[in-house]
């Protein structure tokens, strides 16, 4: 325990941030997880732009650094058009 107040404080705080910050994150990989099951090409589409999203606002809050949120964001786009690509060699 803490000998100080602003110390215990602290421990406060971090506990809240940490639960926090793992929130983010694992809605993150849910998210792209969901990105490479088995779903439609219009479901992957409009999931797209909420991962995009969901990767910028944990940028932007300094959950995840701003170069991993666009590597993450390249990866997936490139997974979504390779999909989106054989599916219409299938056609």
């Amino acid at each position: 325990m803490p000998n100080h107040v602003s110390c215990d404080k602290r421990l406060r705080q971090e506990k809240k941030r940490s639960a926090r910050n793992h929130y983010v994150k694992m809605t993150i990989n849910t998210l792209s997880k969901k990105m490479r099951s088995d779903i439609s090409i219009e479901e992957k589409q409009g999931l797209l732009t909420e991962v995009y999203s969901q990767l910028d606002k944990a940028a932007k809050n300094h959950i995840i650094h701003k170069r991993t949120a666009s590597r993450r964001k390249a990866r997936l786009s490139a997974f979504f058009n390779a999909q989106k690509a054989a599916k219409q060699e299938k056609k």
